[in-house]
């Protein structure tokens, strides 16, 4: 009896829509990352000045993806666009827009 109960519930839980990855709201995230989309949508995008490729992230780690804007954020590393991107974040926007790109998939 216990383990029929543990099972509908782990069916039904897999069976619910995505509302949160790593602390994220995915829909919030979906029209927080419109910009994003620019450089990093596209697999032939190349900044002109300075040259820099940018990376698809689609399907990143959401964790990677938070830790990564922190770092431009405190400008622990470096790339000017992407500092000032990540400087205009909150937390939670960083953690929507993680949540979003990881529920892309590969």
């Amino acid at each position: 009896m216990k383990m029929t109960i543990i099972s509908g519930a782990a069916l039904a839980l897999s069976m619910m829509a995505p509302v949160a990855v790593a602390g994220g709201d995915i829909a919030e995230g979906k029209g927080k990352a419109f910009t994003c989309s620019g450089c990093h949508g596209n697999p032939v995008t190349d900044n002109v000045y300075p040259y820099y490729s940018a990376p698809l992230i689609g399907g990143q780690s959401a964790t990677y993806i938070v830790a990564a804007l922190k770092e431009y954020a405190n400008e622990s590393r470096w790339h000017p666009t992407m500092q000032a991107q990540a400087k205009s974040m909150s937390d939670q926007d960083m953690a929507d827009i993680a949540a979003y790109l990881e529920s892309l998939g590969k």
